[in-house]
């Protein structure tokens, strides 16, 4: 690629910030376009292009290299018009492995839900037994921003996965079920977006989870290219389970978690106690089975369950409990019968739907029978001001949504923080466990 002269942003938010300071220190000179379907783009020293010029832009070939966000589909009508200019569409995470990426080594972790949890459980390890590691993509920051170091671990979205030119050492997949269809536009194109982090052209290491090997649409790379990680040895396992049993770590999904961890871990060069260290030190990602206890009150903040399975798996991982269990968010036309059947089988104590999902999904248990009371909510603001008029309704209260925010909050972050903060002013000071 030759040096770009002009560089169009497609998106503002944080990657973008990210590559428009690498754009200027690579290419000194460089002039930076911003472009966002709505609302002002806040990134300094470029220039925002209004909608109405972006066709007439594209057509002029007024940029020698857009460079996306994660946020903008591969398939907006926008960057299909620039492939047909021939104007070539890049990300933060393949300037990255273009142009910064030299010697690190990349562990790459990706997974309908899960992949968050266990990228910084593989960092952990590996900070903890002496690798020189970082942790980037999705989570944490954006790796153009890293520092060099020897190990890399990445945590992918389907968003990052489906255009990926980086070739990593080692790949972990955690599990796989339809999610974000509206920037993917079905469930074909997502599993195939997600699952192109395995269409790699160097060789390279890999672990599956149970769930993913068992899938016929896995695509079959050559067989060169590929070596299996191992599963842990028995005697392995079991020290692992007791490991996960003592941590931070909640449920079952967490315990296959920390085992893909492990194998990713002992192909970088782990020692099993390595492994077994980096479990027992791990902190949990906020949002994420968060527990805090307020007054006599357990309240778990899984805002992070942004699809159906997370919410399934919290929702088992407190079963033995006086569970009452808070779902519903922004609509994307998920497919909600696996969750609706878990619901109606949980014993549970109550059930609060929110908006918009939480309504249709309550509409789909119409009529049966339920041990658990069907309460609609508007926010979590009615939620906190009913339960705290009669606080004998729950022993646990657990946020998981199954669905993202955007209908009532900004990001998953604020809807947590918000769940959090209701629960402190109505049941009483804070303490996290």
């Amino acid at each position: 690629m030759t040096s770009p002269t002009s560089v169009l942003l497609y998106g503002a938010g944080r990657e973008a910030r990210s590559s428009s300071h690498f754009l200027k220190k690579q290419f000194p000179g460089v002039k930076i376009h911003v472009f966002v379907d709505e609302g002002t783009a806040d990134i300094a020293g470029a220039t925002q292009i209004p909608a109405r010029e972006f066709h007439q832009e594209i057509a002029d070939h007024r940029y020698s290299m857009i460079v996306r966000s994660p946020g903008v589909s591969i398939y907006k009508p926008e960057l299909q018009l620039a492939a047909r200019h021939n104007i070539p569409v890049t990300t933060n995470l393949n300037l990255w492995a273009r142009y910064r990426r030299a010697d690190s080594r990349v562990i790459a972790i990706t997974g309908t839900k899960g992949k968050s949890t266990t990228a910084k459980l593989v960092h952990t390890i590996l900070s903890e037994a002496g690798f020189d590691s970082a942790l980037a993509g999705n989570i944490g920051v954006p790796v153009l921003d890293l520092p060099p170091h020897e190990w890399v671990v990445l945590e992918l979205s389907s968003f990052q996965c489906a255009d990926m030119k980086l070739d990593p050492d080692i790949v972990g997949m955690t599990c796989l079920f339809p999610e974000h269809l509206d920037w993917h536009g079905d469930e074909q194109h997502y599993f195939s977006d997600k699952l192109n982090i395995l269409r790699r052209h160097s060789p390279y290491r890999c672990a599956l989870s149970p769930q993913i090997a068992s899938l016929d649409l896995i695509p079959q790379p050559p067989c060169d290219l590929v070596d299996k990680l191992d599963q842990p040895s028995p005697a392995f396992r079991a020290r692992l389970t007791r490991a996960v049993a003592e941590s931070a770590l909640k449920g079952e999904h967490n315990l296959q978690n920390a085992i893909l961890a492990a194998r990713l871990c002992q192909g970088a060069g782990a020692s099993e106690q390595d492994i077994l260290n980096g479990i027992r030190l791990f902190e949990p990602l906020p949002h994420r089975l968060q527990e805090m206890r307020f007054g006599s009150k357990l309240f778990v903040n899984d805002s992070i369950a942004t699809n159906p399975e997370a919410t399934r798996a919290a929702i088992r991982t407190y079963a033995d409990r006086r569970l009452s269990v808070i779902v519903g968010g922004y609509d994307r036309d998920q497919d909600f019968s696996g969750l609706a059947n878990c619901l109606r089988h949980a014993a549970l104590n109550q059930i609060w739907f929110l908006p918009d999902s939480g309504h249709r999904i309550a509409r789909m248990l119409k009529g049966a029978d339920l041990t658990a009371h069907v309460r609609l909510a508007r926010n979590l603001e009615d939620i906190f001001a009913r339960l705290s008029a009669d606080p004998d309704q729950f022993d646990v209260l657990l946020l998981s949504p199954g669905a993202p925010s955007f209908n009532q909050f900004r990001n998953y972050e604020q809807r947590g923080d918000t769940f959090l903060d209701l629960a402190r002013k109505h049941f009483g000071s804070k303490r996290q466990l």
